[in-house]
């Protein structure tokens, strides 16, 4: 018997309880031995669910229990969840976690922990909800040399670029039709302003360089700047405006890691990614381009990904699923400095001091703009090329264009 904890029992957690009840039989045909869920680690009381006989309040129950072989951890943040991860983890309990700021900020410690107990640690739910993308990262694509990660890895932000490139909304009317569906919180600061897919992205070049990557040491960028002009001058250009989270290993083995929003061809697969969904394209020296797509969060894509897990830690519960990278430092990262590309740029003010810092860019057309607006996509250069020639004029929209 292999028993499983819950430690948090909110969207997610009561996703992951519901996913083992309903999928028992299938679940329990997949391992060796049956997986049963023993505790559920709650402040609150839930009288009227069914799983409320599970539920407890003192943690040290699950981590003095030697029953229990799997905590799952839904709790979230970087705090009480990082205190209750160390103990399970030294207490000799694999841990299954969907919490994306514990793994961005924690994720080295956590994994040695892991490996010096003789358990696991696993984080498949924390990128990308229920897309698989952490699994084929460690073992699929284990025999590239990974080049690069680009994505959309939020999909509240994509919700409401979505819905400002279809319908017209504004950014705030979006955002505020977004928070009605559920899709976005009320405070959405973490989705908006890129955070969320800082962590993300984070992660995934942890996992694919093999040094971890802070949020410290990723310059991010959100969708609040965004207008319902970019996205008309985007149009006219065959291009939709996406925020993704990139991660690109130079040749000097250095990873230049960054969100921001970009301006993405109408004929690049990403393009077509709308509404909540979530896509993860990587780039390998030997296999190409792949891309991963799917339901980027919800209660139970997630809960499928953890569940996932909860089924990969008790079949390795003998032998750990290995998954590891070194500790990160400031020789890691690098800001996208040096990294050319195309640029979107807006601005109003003259025609004149447009044409001489950029005499060779087109204008983009746009139906009922200010007679003083103007923008322009720029040949490939870096932000600092481009920042010497805006000097002239007056403050731009600026963002990349992806090449």
């Amino acid at each position: 018997m292999v028993n499983v904890a819950i430690l948090g029992f909110g969207v997610v957690g009561s996703g992951v309880a519901e996913v083992l009840a309903t999928n028992g039989p299938h679940i329990d045909s997949k391992v060796d031995d049956l997986i049963r869920l023993k505790y559920i680690l709650d402040v609150r009381d839930f009288p009227d669910s069914p799983f409320g006989d599970k539920v407890i309040h003192d943690f040290s129950i699950i981590e003095n229990d030697p029953e229990v072989n799997i905590v799952v951890e839904t709790i979230g943040g970087a705090k009480v969840a990082l205190d209750f991860t160390r103990r399970v983890l030294k207490a000799g309990k694999s841990v299954v976690t969907s919490n994306k700021e514990l793994v961005a900020e924690h994720g080295c410690e956590l994994l040695q922990l892991a490996q010096e107990h003789g358990v696991s640690y696993l984080f498949e739910a924390s990128v990308g909800g229920g897309i698989p993308i952490i699994r084929p990262l460690n073992q699929c694509l284990a025999a590239n040399e990974i080049e690069e990660i680009s994505g959309i890895l939020n999909g509240t932000t994509n919700y409401i670029l979505t819905r400002m490139i279809r319908t017209g909304l504004s950014f705030e009317a979006a955002l505020k039709e977004a928070q009605q569906n559920g899709y976005a919180e009320q405070d959405p600061t973490a989705d908006i302003e890129g955070h969320d897919a800082c962590r993300k992205i984070c992660i995934l070049a942890s996992l694919a360089f093999g040094r971890h990557v802070y949020p410290r040491q990723v310059p991010t960028e959100g969708i609040t700047g965004v207008t319902l002009a970019d996205v008309a001058y985007a149009d006219s250009c065959g291009k939709k405006i996406k925020l993704l989270g990139r991660a690109i290993h130079r040749e000097d083995g250095k990873v230049c890691a960054f969100v921001a929003p970009h301006l993405v061809d109408g004929e690049d697969p990403l393009s077509g990614v709308e509404d909540v969904f979530n896509a993860i394209s990587v780039r390998g020296n030997a296999i190409g381009d792949v891309m991963f797509y799917g339901r980027g969060a919800g209660k139970l894509p997630t809960a499928s990904a953890v569940v996932a897990d909860v089924i990969d830690a008790a079949r390795h519960k003998d032998a750990k699923k290995r998954m590891f990278w070194e500790d990160g430092g400031e020789d890691v990262a690098v800001p996208p400095t040096d990294l050319e590309s195309a640029w979107y740029v807006r601005t109003e003010g003259r025609l004149e001091y447009v044409k001489a810092a950029f005499p060779d860019c087109p204008l983009l057309p746009r139906a009922g703009a200010p007679v003083n607006e103007f923008a322009f996509l720029t040949p490939p250069m870096t932000r600092a090329q481009l920042d010497s020639k805006l000097t002239t004029m007056a403050p731009c929209s600026v963002f990349r264009v992806l090449d």
